[in-house]
């Protein structure tokens, strides 16, 4: 065990830019508005299980699968995709009345929180810092999202409902450019995989 301060800032604000809670607050509003419930502690906690259950047997699950992680980060963009329409547009795509759970596990606990982007990172940390460092960094950030999660009605009393529907619309372009990158990044890695194969 090699606690390193540095390590855990480093991956701390990696993890934080990349799981964008804040960024993601218009999003669980307008999830909220459409009817669905959320429980900020069971989010919170599948979302840091999710995670480490992938930080620990993420590469070799999915290559069980056949499933490297550009694809799986490509698939995740396409949901990402689907969730800036719902934004932008105003559309209701996701459907969660059924759910005993509304929209706690799907979409904020998987793929808002602990999805393609917050996977391929854990993964791309690994190589660089230690494992003990990431998880602190991890479970800070998860710390965050549960206290984010059970303050988003305050959030909305205090910028209102003018507010709010200005930085979905923002904040829905920005989830989409996001998905856009996340994509075009992962498929920019697939070719470079499969091209040489196809030259061959």
């Amino acid at each position: 065990m090699n606690l390193n301060a540095l390590q855990i800032l480093s991956a701390f604000i990696v993890l934080f830019a990349v799981i964008d809670i804040l960024g993601s607050i218009p999003l669980i509003l307008n999830i909220k508005k459409q009817g669905n419930k959320i429980n900020a502690f069971q989010a919170s906690s599948i979302s840091l299980l999710i995670l480490l259950l992938f930080f620990f047997l993420g590469e070799p699950l999915l290559g069980l699968f056949g499933v490297d992680i550009s694809s799986f980060a490509i698939a995740g963009s396409f949901v990402l995709l689907v969730m800036a329409f719902e934004m932008i547009f105003g559309i209701n795509i996701f459907k969660h009345e059924d759910s005993p759970t509304g929209a706690t596990i799907v979409p904020i606990a998987f793929p808002l929180i602990a999805g393609a982007g917050s996977f391929t990172t854990l993964l791309s940390l690994r190589a660089e810092f230690d494992s003990i460092n990431i998880i602190i960094a991890l479970f800070i950030n998860i710390l965050i999202v549960f206290f984010v999660l059970k303050s988003t009605n305050k959030v909305e009393k205090i910028i209102g409902e003018g507010g709010v529907y200005l930085l979905q619309k923002f904040f829905g372009i920005i989830l989409l450019a996001m998905a856009i990158r996340l994509f075009l990044s992962n498929f920019a890695n697939l070719l470079t995989q499969f091209l040489p194969a196809l030259k061959g």
